[in-house]
């Protein structure tokens, strides 16, 4: 029988706590970034519970300007890469450097030792250069001349993807793409959205001396880390998460034929543990101490979209895979 993995409840003080850090981060975020909304969240999100998230949109969408505000927000370490075919992986996690003066080897850790990493255009960098981020991200630590170096806490990688000019690029592998706790794709914005970038433009928002003083410390991100940890999820709400999973692995038994034959692979079991954890921080964030089935619903298309991997009959067929996340919502009932 699944049982709930939540060890204590969350009390009243510290539920107002935590809505306070995410408010004061919001109207950081909210004074520089224009709309929006669900990439504010999503970056919430991972910052609460340290998982990774993978961006994709055209250039131009204040993806890094996101991210360095997120990482002011919270008084975090913040490096951004620019990934290229050349960029090695001592470029990201450090190298030995011959000190003549001392006659040793000295260690000059790499711009990954931050509390948020920007990896911009990751599918621009070289495998080599890709599987070296895997062991940072998913160990937390770097391995230089033989020695491990942990990384800080808290530690988010955001990683961007550009959907367009794919010459000279190197496909994330399955297996990478599966490490990112969810992958958000990014609109446009409306024309009074873009309207009010250009007058933020003009009145030095974004000049680089412009910067909103801290709303939060990493201390405090940490104490709400360990909170979230602690969020109320129902065993009959985990049975759902489970399911949905258990569905894009099955696909011939539950969906319609013509959906089911695109389905190449499903979800692995990495798609429940993101699920259990970003419904509880979605949770704290709508000020509940326990999660609901909508957050379930609502996190599906950025937790499975990188998880189903489509046949080239979709392509062909112009089927995306948000229409399969949507057939396996409707199969599974709600608890």
């Amino acid at each position: 029988m699944l049982q709930n993995t939540a060890t204590a409840g969350i009390g009243a003080p510290e539920l107002a706590r935590a809505q306070q850090l995410a408010g004061n981060v919001v109207r950081t975020f909210e004074a520089k970034v224009v709309g929006q909304e669900r990439l504010r969240e999503t970056l919430l999100i991972g910052l609460l519970t340290g998982g990774h998230i993978l961006l994709e949109s055209v250039p131009g969408l204040a993806k890094t300007t996101a991210a360095q505000t997120l990482a002011d927000a919270v008084s975090a370490d913040f490096r951004r890469i620019q990934c290229t075919p050349d960029l090695l992986p001592s470029d990201i996690a450090g190298t030995q450097i011959f000190d003549a003066g001392k006659g040793t080897f000295v260690t000059q850790l790499g711009p990954v030792h931050a509390n948020i990493v920007l990896l911009d255009e990751i599918n621009r960098s070289s495998a080599k250069t890709q599987s070296a981020m895997l062991e940072a991200m998913q160990e937390r630590q770097t391995s230089i001349g033989g020695e491990s170096y942990p990384l800080p806490q808290p530690f988010l990688v955001l990683a961007t993807q550009n959907p367009i000019e794919q010459e000279g690029t190197y496909r994330l592998p399955e297996a990478q793409m599966d490490r990112f706790m969810l992958k958000d794709v990014l609109d446009y914005p409306s024309p009074a959205e873009e309207a009010e970038v250009i007058r933020r433009i003009d009145a030095g928002v974004f000049d680089p001396g412009h910067k909103p003083p801290a709303a939060a410390s990493l201390d405090a991100v940490a104490e709400v880390q360990e909170l979230v940890r602690r969020v109320y999820i129902d065993p009959a709400i985990v049975r759902y998460i489970v399911g949905l999973a258990y569905v894009t692995r099955h696909a011939a038994q539950y969906l319609e034929p013509r959906l089911a034959n695109l389905v190449d692979f499903g979800a692995s079991p990495r798609a429940s543990i993101a699920f259990s954890q970003a419904s509880r921080a979605l949770a704290v964030l709508n000020g509940r101490d326990h999660v609901i089935p909508e957050d379930v619903k609502k996190l599906a298309h950025r937790v499975l979209r990188h998880r189903i991997i489509l046949g080239f009959e979709a392509v062909v067929e112009d089927i995306r895979v948000e229409s399969v996340i949507d057939a396996v919502l409707a199969a599974v009932q709600t608890p």
